[in-house]
């Protein structure tokens, strides 16, 4: 993790969920950024597993990034594990230590702790999952014809 960042396109946040992706593919999970399990609430890496398990990933770049979010626990009713994902320099004591934590930049990622389970319930995970596939073909779809609209 310590090449040099040359995509100035993307914000630190960003650059950090590239390498959570990079990672979920690793571990056999797919995974997108900027996920709507409801209205509401938009997470920044969804990850589904090979068992069916569903890992949300919060990706922050400071300790300000992290202050200001008040949505975070409204995610946990939304996967099977919770994660933060940070940057070595991140002050990683502000984060409860009962979710999990990763270490990522713009090309990889390594889990440091991992996030206690709670495993969803059974119509929750139908639900997500759903949303998932959907979410996901819909966006594939954009890539491959970028002008239609409905």
């Amino acid at each position: 993790m310590s090449e040099l960042i040359t995509d100035t396109s993307l914000a630190p946040g960003q650059l950090i969920a590239r390498g959570v992706g990079r990672l979920m593919t690793q571990l056999g999970f797919a995974s997108m950024t900027e996920f709507v399990p409801k209205s509401g609430l938009r997470v920044d890496v969804i990850a589904l597993g090979p068992k069916g398990e569903i890992w949300i990933v919060e990706c922050k770049s400071s300790r300000a990034d992290f202050m200001t979010d008040n949505k975070w626990q409204n995610y946990l009713e939304w996967c099977d594990r919770y994660f933060w994902a940070v940057d070595t320099d991140f002050p990683t004591e502000l984060l409860p230590n009962d979710t999990g934590l990763i270490f990522a930049d713009a090309y990889g990622g390594e889990v440091i702790r991992d996030a206690p389970l709670n495993a969803l319930a059974p119509a929750r995970r139908k639900k997500i999952t759903h949303k998932f596939a959907t979410n996901a073909a819909q966006r594939l779809q954009r890539l491959c014809d970028p002008t239609f609209r409905i």
